[in-house]
């Protein structure tokens, strides 16, 4: 099993994943609100699923999903990091950031801190050396699009995409696509 490395921010520490985190886990991806752009809410047993292939990505790439921990406060808020998608599309293969936050934890900078430690983590990558990095959602996903873009991610039109894991006609099958090369985020600098 791939020893996840610890990063840290001005206020989170990302870390992997350990068994106690499974509940909070389950509860953040029980909550409407949270996955008002995804799927929906998630049970117990998906979460379960979701954890095992969490620690499996960090062993099969060397890099993944965080916990994201708010010391002093609370050891789980959510996830951070970076992954494989698991499906094809005109822009995969490639290496996507993405975050999953409490709802208690939003508008507080959290996503955006903990995705700026995931980006610095990736450009540090020596293989595989990542020249690129996308994020995507629902187009009415403006959280998650306000993060990408104070992250220095860019969207062009032309790169949007139907997602091929929902089904045609289904409400959240369009998705935004944004990008940011290694050029524009290298020069990010762990602090």
């Amino acid at each position: 099993m791939t020893a996840v490395p610890v990063r840290r921010t001005a206020r989170l520490v990302l870390r992997g994943f350990r068994g106690e985190d499974l509940a909070p886990l389950a509860a953040l991806n029980a909550d409407p609100r949270v996955m008002e752009h995804l799927r929906g809410p998630m049970g117990l047993q998906d979460s379960a699923a979701q954890l095992a292939r969490f620690r499996q990505h960090w062993d099969e790439h060397g890099f993944g999903w965080w916990a994201v921990e708010l010391p002093g406060v609370t050891p789980f808020i959510g996830w951070v990091g970076l992954a494989r998608p698991r499906f094809e599309a005109h822009f995969t293969p490639c290496v996507e950031i993405g975050w999953r936050l409490a709802a208690a934890s939003w508008n507080q900078g959290y996503a955006t801190e903990g995705a700026r430690e995931a980006l610095r983590f990736g450009w540090e990558l020596a293989s595989p050396r990542l020249e690129e990095i996308v994020a995507f959602t629902a187009p009415a996903n403006g959280r998650s699009r306000r993060v990408m873009e104070k992250l220095g991610m860019r969207h062009d039109p032309a790169d949007d995409y139907e997602h091929p894991n929902l089904p045609p006609g289904h409400p959240l099958r369009p998705h935004v696509l944004y990008r940011i090369r290694r050029e524009v985020g290298g020069g990010m600098r762990k602090k």
